[in-house]
């Protein structure tokens, strides 16, 4: 069980060393340790790489927003309540219709100038994106804009979480630049590299290896303290860690549960989360396909030798698809409901090998991955691990190619309420379903979810549509993360610790 984490704390790769030695490099380029308050460029390690060329209509959106590059027309507080961005105001028109009042006498990073125009281009785009955006995995929006500064969003049907749906950064409003020749069709490689309105613009991605932002001075808010950004993607968690420890980076996010010791309370920053790492089991084909071996996979984890082995106890128990970071939802929580029967032990033994995949990224998930396997083994099923960069796996994840896979989900991270989650995830279009599930008796509670405006009422239906889930045991819920980011909080200032995951490098942030 304890062999990975020995691994993880031995040499690193010479691809790491080589990292670090560039980071080195560009720490006294940059000014160092020594530089001066505000005058210091930030130097960032980030766990994931883009995976679709800095694409906003997928994760590679998440990157954009955690940089401060992109905005939409909202934003989110810690409530998760929608706030003014880029829009300062909005009313409903009755049950399917929305008006915003765009943001006044702001330029866009490229200097042109954000109007309801710009609004409905960036809308449209994201709308007839392929494959589309998660979050508008259980809706249909039509924007059109009847002055310069009103944008009117229709919706299919009606869509309380309007408002929280376009703070996420898939919907983030981009240049006519960013869209090319396609003219923000959707048809186009979307391009946000100087085409944004954040206070950091993006200047240069260098595929996976890194990136690079400067200060956007003609931001229309607080301008960034920082001169600018220099962001390595380094997949390897313990280099993340081993350049925080030796300066080469300011920040380093996600840093591994087993070098949380090894840098001191100092410069480790534990909060709570949104997300649960699950067990993913492919519904549609192969041995899970069949509910009981499903059920039997479920009987064979032990949760707690997860949190207590793998993460070194800074991690809850899995008690369903919504965790500590998500305080209404225990409260709420009822009995799964339909589970079938579990195959006997004989019964898995006469099935054929299955392929379990997780990725590099979180560094628990392999060690996690080599636990599950060996609770799957001892009920009788055979397993191939499948460990790669997440980069490498996400297509063949969505496309069913493998038996188990295990991710960490942040549950709220499409809209700030778990419907989205839900949607995606779980239902017959599910835009991120890779359990392949489609069941009927999920798709109505999760609609029925989702159709409700009230916050109580939809909270209710939300674990009634979780209790359907987890009794097609399609996720099998492993643990409930905490977040370990990573900073010298004596040299860093303004990091945000945000259980959402939408933002860490703020125009607050800056070393000294």
């Amino acid at each position: 069980m304890h062999t990975p984490r020995r691994l993880h704390r031995a040499a690193l790769p010479l691809a790491a060393t080589a990292l670090l030695a560039t980071a080195a490099t560009a720490c006294t380029s940059s000014g160092g340790a020594g530089g001066s308050g505000g005058d210091q460029r930030l130097r960032a390690a980030l766990a994931f790489p883009p995976a679709q060329a800095m694409s906003p209509y997928g994760d590679d959106a998440v990157i954009l927003s955690r940089l401060a590059v992109v905005e939409g027309l909202t934003r989110l507080d810690r409530n998760g309540e929608a706030k003014p961005a880029l829009a300062t105001a909005w009313k409903r028109d009755g049950a399917t219709a929305w008006e915003f009042t765009v943001r006044r006498n702001i330029a866009f990073q490229d200097g042109s100038t954000l109007d309801a125009a710009a609004v409905v281009r960036s809308l449209t785009a994201a709308q007839g994106a392929s494959p589309k955006p998660r979050v508008l995995s259980d809706t249909t929006l039509t924007a059109t804009a009847p002055s310069p500064g009103t944008v009117r969003i229709t919706t299919k049907d009606a869509d309380p979480l309007l408002p929280q749906r376009l703070a996420n950064p898939a919907l983030s409003i981009l240049s006519a630049a960013a869209y090319g020749k396609g003219g923000g069709d959707g048809g186009a490689k979307v391009n946000p590299v100087g085409h944004a309105t954040g206070p950091f613009t993006l200047t240069e991605v260098n595929g996976a290896v890194s990136a690079t932002l400067e200060r956007n001075d003609t931001y229309w808010g607080d301008k960034a303290k920082a001169p600018g950004v220099d962001v390595k993607f380094v997949a390897d968690g313990t280099a993340r860690a081993n350049a925080l420890r030796t300066k080469a980076v300011d920040i380093a996010e996600y840093v591994p549960i087993s070098q949380a010791s090894l840098l001191g309370d100092g410069m480790v920053h534990e909060f709570p989360s949104a997300r649960t790492n699950g067990l993913s089991l492919n519904t549609e084909r192969g041995v899970f396909a069949d509910p009981a071996m499903r059920a039997a996979a479920r009987e064979s984890i032990d949760a707690k030798a997860l949190v207590d082995g793998v993460y070194e106890g800074r991690a809850d128990t899995g008690r369903g698809l919504l965790g500590p970071g998500v305080p209404w939802a225990a409260d709420l929580r009822t009995a799964p409901t339909g589970r079938a029967k579990a195959a006997t032990p004989a019964e898995v033994r006469r099935t054929g090998q299955i392929v379990l995949g997780t990725y590099t990224n979180r560094p628990e998930l392999p060690e996690a991955a080599t636990v599950v396997q060996q609770q799957l083994e001892k009920r009788g099923f055979t397993v191939k691990q499948v460990v790669r960069d997440y980069a490498q796996m996400e297509a063949d994840a969505l496309a069913g190619k493998y038996d188990a896979f295990i991710q960490a989900r942040n549950t709220l991270l499409d809209t700030a309420d778990p419907v989205s989650y839900l949607t995606s995830d779980f239902t017959c279009d599910g835009s991120f379903n890779i359990t392949q599930l489609c069941a009927k008796p999920v798709d109505t509670a999760v609609a029925q979810a989702a159709s409700l405006a009230g916050t109580d009422a939809r909270h209710r239906a939300e674990m009634t549509a979780e209790a359907a889930i987890l009794g097609s045991d399609a996720l099998v819920p492993l643990v409930h993360e905490r977040f370990v980011q990573g900073y010298d909080e004596a040299r860093v200032r303004g990091v945000a610790l945000d259980p959402m995951e939408r933002t860490l490098i703020t125009a607050d942030t800056r070393v000294g």
